[in-house]
């Protein structure tokens, strides 16, 4: 058997995460003040940062309980991992998250190992095609909440054609 869905996985990954287009997650990052990471919307609660935090949480935890050892937790992730305030900080740990989940995923042997059951953080197993797939929408739907806060904070959340 061949790696082409495991290589078709990897640029999803990629693409999801740091693709040149508007639905990547650090392309909305990119487009943030240094202001927007600890401002809440109006009538939001949560803040760029928290939810930027949320994803690299997630991918140190899928990548640790899928893939290593399973010892991470919500309560020691952020430590262990070395997450910090800064944007330049956050984005660097958000990237050493993506890094290492990507590495396991490029380690597979062959496609039929993404029919292999891991273990999710929540204990589930599940396909590793089905873990691989989730953190990759993960991105995507998080990058378009960042950018929907962000248009909201700057004053621009409109669309191109209205502008």
């Amino acid at each position: 058997m061949g790696r082409e869905a495991i290589e078709q996985y990897l640029y999803w990954m990629d693409e999801a995460f740091d693709g040149p287009d508007e639905h990547s997650l650090l392309n909305n990052l990119s487009s943030l003040h240094d202001r927007d990471w600890d401002a809440r919307p109006p009538g939001g609660q949560r803040r760029a940062w928290q939810i930027v935090n949320h994803v690299g949480a997630c991918k140190f935890m899928y990548a640790d309980h899928a893939f290593a050892q399973g010892e991470l937790t919500w309560q020691t992730v952020d430590a262990a991992t070395g997450f910090g305030r800064s944007p330049a900080e956050i984005i660097g740990w958000l990237r050493r998250g993506h890094d290492l989940l990507r590495s396991y995923v490029a380690a597979l042997g062959d496609d039929a190992e993404l029919l292999v059951e891991r273990r999710a953080n929540w204990g589930e197993m599940k396909e590793t095609r089905w873990l691989v797939r989730i953190t990759i929408e993960h991105d995507l739907y998080h990058g378009g909440e960042i950018n929907h806060i962000r248009s909201v904070l700057q004053g621009t959340d409109r669309w191109a054609h209205e502008e």
